[in-house]
């Protein structure tokens, strides 16, 4: 390797960062049940295929607030596997650890002394997985007891009315580069909505200017988990809401797949959503192919890259307008069941197509949406008899 590479790798911090894991969905499923964990498990080991520093997760880790046992100890082996080995951490954390991280303990997992950490795992909670009851204790306040995960963003709302809520960076240090990490753990989208639009309800901690690392030579990276989707503008987040000062944001919570950096005009940072790695509603969005990003960051410039998803199961979705049909007869509900299972063989024969490899051919979900307009009413779950398990 060239000296100038070296010099690279050495101020380049790799991150791979994937969002709503979903670990346990469908666990009672004989067909599904191992779906969420073959995808975590797949998001594991590309971290450790690619030598990333870390691994950071937007949330919805668990599907479940209160996940079973045969969840979590899934979750314990998987990370157990990747995250406890001899490699060395090449990064620094150099802020006040125990504002970061709020557990007993009060520091980055890898540098306990009685663990080896080679590929430390940054998380914050989602609406699945967040803080509940007197304690306030989460699943994942479980992974970080046993030192598994380092989670951050976990706030204690305090305050009166709205509340108030301090963001301390986790600041991150390797080589030249410099990277804050803000982390934001699920809120009630309404109260948070409240909390942008109240004046000093949310506090943003800046670093400390030092004479080797200016405030405006960090890297400021944004993790939260809320609603985006604006239906109803007061129950989502509005990206304007952010502040300016942020170079980038990964935004959890939302499942299709916008793995691809986008600009928000006028912000001056670019937002990841790298969606769900588990299909949890079938809904076209969830239909795109699934991806993770590499997320490779130098100075004040970063290199994104999607890298996609194999082990997920093959989801096809499709609309059918059966007055656009010319083979379908209005009166005859026979020739309807026949077009309707023709358009599943087809999604099924497309699925099949895609699959990389043959010897793991997974039975993919389907979902058809049947605008029957000018037709008599159709029975959906006489269609639902005649073609279930057409991909067996």
């Amino acid at each position: 390797m060239a000296e100038s590479s070296m010099e690279d790798a050495e101020n380049t911090l790799r991150v791979l960062i994937a969002t709503d894991c979903h670990l346990g969905y469908m666990e009672k499923d004989e067909i599904r049940r191992f779906d969420s964990f073959q995808a975590f498990e797949e998001i594991c080991s590309i971290a450790e295929e690619k030598k990333v520093d870390f691994l950071l997760l937007g949330g919805d880790l668990f599907h479940e607030n209160k996940p079973s046992r045969f969840t979590l100890v899934k979750a314990i082996e998987i990370l157990r596997r990747y995250c406890l080995n001899d490699q060395p951490v090449q990064f620094q954390v150099v802020s006040d650890q125990t504002m970061n991280f709020l557990n007993a303990f009060g520091h980055v997992n890898y540098e306990d002394p009685h663990f080896n950490v080679g590929l430390p795992v940054f998380t914050i909670h989602g609406n699945h997985d967040d803080p509940a009851g007197v304690d306030n204790l989460s699943s994942i306040d479980i992974l970080s007891a046993c030192n598994l995960v380092n989670y951050f963003g976990k706030m204690v709302l305090g305050g009166s009315g709205v509340g108030q809520i301090t963001l301390y960076p986790i600041l991150i240090k390797k080589g030249a580069t410099s990277v804050a990490l803000y982390g934001l753990g699920n809120i009630r989208d309404e109260r948070l909505n409240r909390m942008f639009q109240t004046p000093h309800a949310i506090q943003w901690m800046r670093p400390e200017t030092q004479e080797e690392c200016p405030v405006a030579d960090w890297f400021n990276i944004l993790v939260l988990h809320q609603n985006r989707i604006k239906t109803n503008p007061k129950n989502a987040i509005n990206e304007h809401f952010l502040p300016r000062f942020l170079d980038f944001i990964v935004w959890g919570h939302e499942h299709e797949c916008l793995v691809d950096p986008q600009e928000v005009m006028g912000m001056g940072f670019h937002i990841t959503q790298p969606g769900s790695s588990v299909a949890t509603s079938l809904i076209e969005g969830e239909a795109k192919p699934k991806h993770v990003l590499l997320l490779e960051i130098k100075g004040s410039q970063y290199r994104p890259t999607k890298i996609p998803l194999k082990s997920v199961r093959p989801f096809e979705y499709a609309e059918v307008v059966l007055k656009d049909e010319s083979d379908i007869d209005p009166n005859d509900q026979a020739s309807v069941l026949e077009h309707l299972d023709k358009v599943v063989r087809n999604l099924i024969e497309k699925s099949n197509k895609r699959s990389v490899n043959r010897s793991e051919l997974k039975l993919p979900l389907v979902r058809i949406k049947v605008d029957y307009s000018g037709f008599m009413t159709i029975n959906p779950s006489e269609i639902w008899a005649e073609i279930c398990g057409k991909g067996c």
